[in-house]
């Protein structure tokens, strides 16, 4: 691989010689968005070794300042460096996620290490510590936003092995850049098995619950959730299991060098949950209860398999098998609750699920959003909208990227291209982006969402909501930069409005007819919502314990591992001590649990549950107060979206709801009491 990075080198650095490039002006466009026509791949390198030099100069001028150490003069200096650096780290990641050509995925073998040796340098430079500390320990009179944020660096300084040796040091910034490099080969070589598997399958990753669901073909079935749960586990040059055992024993190792016995409990020292046994406590009781449902929901699925096996379609014998589960769900739900998919659909077209997601934004807030072609887009698929708060002020500009292509990895994520803060009096707003991997239209059909779908359209557009109505001065605390396990609270809680009458009044209308969703629709749909939580839950609730105890192990216990067998091995018997059913695997098995091996959800899964939480009991204030009480959506914006990270996450809660959260109200929620 060297071999071949070190002539792309070569070539980036001659050509940027006769280029202008792009990152080291000012963007005079549209609202400073990026000029991404005037952006090559060739400009990416020369842009971060400039940015890394400039925020290394940075944070020379703070440690040389021979002024005592202020918050102003260390920790909000510290807070406006590498502005370059941000410039394009903000293009760059987020196009490697959706643009992820084979040049891109090599430049960013290069620079991921580049820029993790940066930040590990100055995350470790003591006397920039040394000045933090004084911030922290003094007693200058601060604001409660500025006392959040010298925490959270100080923090930072200590999490990153500040305090360490020089030995110490070294071998922590030696696994964090070899940790950084395994990561972005987890997330290549996962892209390029989804490819294969639709090669394989004839459709997409995103695409397989639908599919499968609707697939009479049991063979066919069978053949795809294999080729679906096995990915980047076949031993070849796709392969994650050597990756998963080098990750964990770094991580590990990383955690043993700052005094915690793994790294689950690193990882959470600094979250809500705050150590693993509280996350263990917190996950029983739901996997318990969803393993309950689980059985009720097999026995009902069963009864439809008997009647296929009566008519001949199935030998006799026949069981449920977890490539059935998905299609006799779906027969079930139809017989149960007269709801099929193919009723639901054309109410959903994208465009109309688009305009319902921001009308619910625009109804609980009173923001504008307003398309605005004169934005440039990275693809032609991609939209651009304005936001506007209700006196016409900029809220920021987002972009909506929600079809699937082979450049774009799986999933659904919010991101920033450009973050809020404040400096000087001078504010700059958000630029923000949406990927998901939404079916694309074809010349016979428009994308045409499921529920489902239509869920997570909501949800991500929840993560730009905390994104865009943040108030904060900070980069380092202003919209979802708060703590992993907080941060799903709030696109979860925007799931919540995706088929409430009065937004499904306003955009699902039939793409053939125009006719608007009929009222006994829509109730067929809030009264399945519940339906199948026993699998859906468990399958999450199974990924969320699966992650835990991967970052659970000691090192002896990780040097006991030494193939993909034994990972295989030690899933099993997770999985049977979970309780987990035959019938149902972790909605991520370890090798293409993106999630924990590349996404910054270590120890961390977990997160959607806890915060699920959160966003339930939040929502149940809303029904007792009235959905559309506005001093409610009012409250709910000020308390939390407009705050960021500013505040800690239980104060926060408390001062909305009044009382600590209620983890009954998820089991309430998802029909599992």
């Amino acid at each position: 691989m060297v071999r071949r990075i070190l002539p792309l080198t070569l070539v980036v650095i001659m050509c940027a010689a006769c280029h202008q490039n792009p990152f080291f002006q000012q963007w005079d466009t549209p609202y400073g968005t990026a000029p991404f026509s005037k952006i090559s791949e060739k400009d990416y390198l020369p842009a971060f070794k400039e940015g890394i030099r400039q925020q290394k100069a940075d944070i020379e001028a703070i440690i040389s300042n021979p002024e005592a150490p202020t918050f102003e003069n260390t920790v909000a200096a510290f807070d406006r460096s590498g502005a370059l650096l941000a410039k394009v780290e903000g293009v760059f990641f987020n196009l490697s996620e959706s643009e992820s050509t084979p040049l891109m995925q090599m430049i960013e073998e290069e620079v991921t290490p580049m820029v993790t040796a940066a930040s590990d340098e100055i995350m470790m430079n003591e006397a920039l510590f040394k000045r933090v500390k004084a911030v922290y320990e003094g007693g200058e009179e601060l604001t409660r936003e500025q006392q959040m944020v010298v925490k959270k660096l100080y923090e930072g300084f200590v999490r990153n092995g500040v305090g360490l040796d020089e030995e110490g040091k070294a071998r922590f910034a030696e696994i964090n850049t070899r940790l950084s490099s395994l990561s972005q080969r987890f997330g290549q070589n996962l892209l390029a098995e989804n490819n294969a598997f639709k090669e394989e399958t004839g459709i997409t990753v995103s695409e397989y619950p639908s599919w499968m669901a609707t697939a009479q073909d049991r063979a066919a079935r069978e053949k795809a959730f294999k080729a679906y749960s096995s990915r980047c586990n076949h031993g070849d040059g796709h392969d994650n299991n050597e990756i998963v055992l080098e990750i964990m024993r770094l991580r590990t190792e990383k955690a043993n060098l700052l005094g915690f016995p793994t790294s689950a409990e690193y990882l959470l020292d600094n979250k809500m949950a705050g150590n693993s046994a509280t996350v263990d406590a917190f996950l029983r009781p739901i996997m318990d209860a969803s393993m309950r449902k689980a059985r009720e929901e097999i026995a009902d699925m069963q009864e439809v398999m008997d009647e296929d096996v009566a008519a001949g379609i199935l030998p006799e014998g026949s069981k449920i098998e977890p490539w059935d589960w998905f299609y006799y769900a779906e027969r079930v739900r139809a017989r149960k609750y007269a709801l099929d998919e193919t009723l639901t659909k054309p109410y959903f077209q994208i465009d109309s699920v688009r305009k319902g997601v921001f009308y619910a934004a625009e109804k609980l807030y009173g923001v504008r959003i307003e398309e605005v072609p004169e934005v440039e887009v990275y693809n032609p698929v991609v939209k651009a909208y304005k936001l506007t708060d209700a006196d016409g002020s900029l809220l920021g500009i987002f972009y909506a990227d929600y079809f699937s292509r082979p450049t774009k990895r799986g999933g659904a994520w919010m991101n920033n291209f450009r973050d809020q803060y404040v400096v000087d009096g001078k504010e700059t707003r958000p630029v923000i982006v949406n990927c998901c991997n939404f079916p694309p239209a074809t010349e016979e059909m428009p994308s045409l969402l499921t529920v489902d779908e239509v869920q997570t359209a909501f949800h991500e557009f929840g993560h730009a909501l905390h994104g865009f109505l943040t108030k904060c001065n900070y980069a380092s605390v202003s919209g979802t930069s708060v703590a992993r396990d907080f941060v799903e609270m709030f696109s979860q809680f925007n799931e919540n409005w995706a088929f409430q009458k009065e937004i499904l009044s306003a955009y699902a209308n039939d793409y053939r007819t125009g006719e608007p969703v009929p009222e006994e629709l829509v109730s067929k749909i809030n009264n399945a919502l519940k339906f199948n939580q026993g699998f859906m839950t468990g399958e999450l609730c199974a990924a969320s314990i699966l992650d835990m105890k991967w970052h659970e192990l000691t090192l002896e216990q990780l040097s006991e591992f030494t193939d993909a067998a034994s990972i295989r091995s030690f899933e099993e018997r997770v999985c049977k001590e979970m309780g987990l059913i035959d019938e149902i695997i972790p909605r991520y098995r370890t090798t293409y649990f993106n999630h924990i091996f590349n996404s910054g959800y270590s120890a961390g899964y977990y997160g959607y549950l806890w915060s699920e939480v959160l966003d339930v009991d939040a929502f149940e204030k809303f029904k007792e107060d009235g959905l559309w009480n506005p001093d409610t959506a009012l409250a709910f914006r000020k308390i939390f979206l407009e705050r960021g990270g500013s505040e800690e996450p239980m104060t926060m809660f408390r001062e909305f709801r009044g009382t600590d959260p209620n983890p009954a109200a998820l089991l309430r929620a998802r029909g599992l009491e």
